[in-house]
């Protein structure tokens, strides 16, 4: 069978280690074919990003220029609308009909899955993998509850083109792009939170200042 396709979406503003070493162990257990990172242009469910998208995908290039296991996707960007991650699979699927898809999402995206546009149709296309945070179990409304039991994957199952949930506990680097933004408007360095090249395209733009 032709091997599996990771799918990591976020406004990755900026990028950032946590980001990488998350979805390097996630390529490495499930044994993708690659990983797609894929910024959201106008996420529907958060604050609009900092940096411009160009900016965005720049950073991202940057970060994984050696990792030819990642690739930068920018197919929400070129959509109009809001970034419905329903409407991204579909693309995703009529692209690579035959690879099964895993969307990758932390635990805190996952337990408001349920008021995400169609979100009952996720698990048609893809596969859905919850990070989960090794401190806290986690914590899902009543609607999702039974959905989420009848989901869970069993290790036959990676023979499958979607329909299952696949929960996972990695390595926790405790970095987030907010505190970085922060960081930056008080003049602190993000040096060791991320790539160098992504730094130094931070520090000459005087992104987030």
């Amino acid at each position: 069978m032709t091997k599996a396709v990771g799918i990591l979406g976020g406004t990755f503003d900026p990028i950032h280690y946590g980001h990488l070493r998350s979805a390097l162990e996630l390529l490495q257990q499930f044994d993708f074919d690659h990983i797609r990172l894929i910024p959201s242009a106008r996420p529907p469910h958060r604050p609009q990003p900092k940096a411009t998208p160009e900016q965005r995908v720049m950073m991202l290039h940057l970060a994984i220029k050696n990792s030819q296991q990642f690739v930068v996707d920018d197919c929400e960007l070129k959509r109009d609308g809001p970034s419905y991650t329903v409407d991204t699979l579909r693309s995703l699927k009529q692209e690579m009909p035959e690879q099964p898809l895993y969307l990758i999402l932390g635990s805190d995206a996952f337990s408001h899955l349920s008021t995400w546009h169609q979100w009952q149709q996720l698990l048609d296309l893809s596969h859905i993998i919850v990070i989960a945070r090794p401190e806290q179990p986690l914590s899902l409304p009543e609607e999702m509850t039974s959905w989420y039991q009848d989901h869970l994957a069993i290790p036959e199952d990676t023979a499958l083109l979607a329909g299952k949930i696949w929960p996972v506990t990695l390595t926790q680097l405790n970095i987030s792009a907010s505190a970085i933004r922060r960081d930056l408007v008080k003049g602190r360095s993000p040096a060791f939170l991320m790539p160098d090249p992504v730094v130094s395209f931070i520090e000459q733009l005087g992104l987030y200042q």
